[in-house]
């Protein structure tokens, strides 16, 4: 397994966190998340043991217990509307074995609240709620002893419009332009201390480029997870490009992909290894089709132990699902961690 980049490689000591090479030293948290500038922390918990796993498809869940999820906002409405469903659904993943629940910010934006006659103050509040209600849900199952992590959702500028463009990426805007966009909802999820940010879903070279910049500074470490067809960002860039994006950023603790076919992830866990020295995370969708016209799922699913297996054998360090991957497919691979130790 490639070392660590310099970033994760710290020293630990009396709850502070010295940067090696840097005169700068930062506190954690009471709660385990960060707070003023140790990204490193998180990043040491979370990828410098063995592979862990995270939750599925939040939407999914919310759907599965009854929610029409057609809004514009999609699960992001569930904030205003019935948050305790949200803990709900965060919990069950929890008890399924996940150790990352991912929030249900990843539609939310300000503009796409302000069209409900929302002020910036009250979505600054949904959007802490957000990380406050995976929280909530980590401390309901929290008797166990395990350590659980809080993922802010950075959807993508494309999921804002709900138009299907965030699978399509190449939206006409330049780098500036959509890091202008990104950065008050990203300042605001971190100043709800969650564990790291997830900025995922990332169908185009130019708004990873635009996220990493608008990163910078926030003193959160965040994954950066492409949605990809193949060997190719949404977008059409070679997927090596894509990463290479983040290889020289330290407040990007990981990259990988999601929203994708299980099929294209362990050809992308190889790319992401061979360009950058990062920890790999994986989160695809079930593998099943969605048939527009008759706005159902079809086909079986593909997701399985035995490929989240092989993700881990390949070098990646979380292992989870996104859309229509439930508590059930997530309890099948809670033992990965045990499963890399046989490999």
């Amino acid at each position: 397994m490639k070392r660590l980049p310099t970033v994760l490689r710290l020293h630990l000591g009396l709850g502070r966190v010295a940067y090696p090479n840097c005169g700068h030293a930062y506190a954690k948290c009471g709660h385990g998340g960060v707070r003023a500038g140790a990204p490193t922390v998180v990043a040491v918990e979370l990828f410098d043991g063995g592979p862990v796993v995270s939750d599925g498809g939040l939407a999914t869940e919310l759907e599965a217990r009854g929610h029409d999820l057609t809004d514009a906002l999609w699960s992001a409405r569930l904030l205003l509307d019935a948050p305790g469903e949200i803990v709900a659904a965060h919990r069950a993943f929890y008890e399924a074995g996940a150790v990352v629940a991912t929030t249900a910010s990843y539609q939310a934006s300000f503009p796409g609240f302000a069209e409900r006659g929302l002020d910036r103050g009250e979505v600054a509040t949904l959007l802490h709620r957000s990380v406050a209600l995976a929280r909530q849900a980590g401390d309901e199952v929290s008797g166990d002893g395990r350590r659980r992590f809080v993922a802010a959702s950075v959807g993508p500028y494309g999921a804002a419009l709900a138009d299907g463009s965030e699978y399509r990426g190449d939206y006409g805007l330049t780098v500036a332009q959509l890091r202008d966009w990104h950065l008050p909802r990203l300042e605001t999820l971190a100043e709800a201390e969650p564990d790291l940010l997830a900025v995922e879903t990332i169908p185009d070279v130019v708004e990873a480029e635009a996220l990493v910049g608008a990163l910078a500074g926030l003193d959160v470490p965040a994954w950066l997870a492409y949605t990809v067809d193949g060997d190719r960002t949404r977008a059409g860039q070679p997927l090596a490009e894509a990463f290479a994006v983040a290889a020289a950023a330290d407040e990007v603790v990981a990259v990988g992909v999601n929203c994708c076919a299980p099929a294209d992830v362990t050809p992308a866990i190889a790319c992401a290894r061979a360009v950058t020295d990062k920890p790999v995370v994986v989160y695809p969708n079930s593998g099943e089709s969605w048939d527009a016209r008759q706005r159902t799922w079809t086909g079986p699913s593909r997701y399985s132990p035995e490929l989240a297996r092989q993700w881990v054998a390949e070098g990646a360090r979380v292992v989870g699902g996104c859309c229509r991957v439930r508590p059930s497919d997530i309890a099948d691979i809670s033992d990965i961690a045990e499963l890399a130790r046989t490999l």
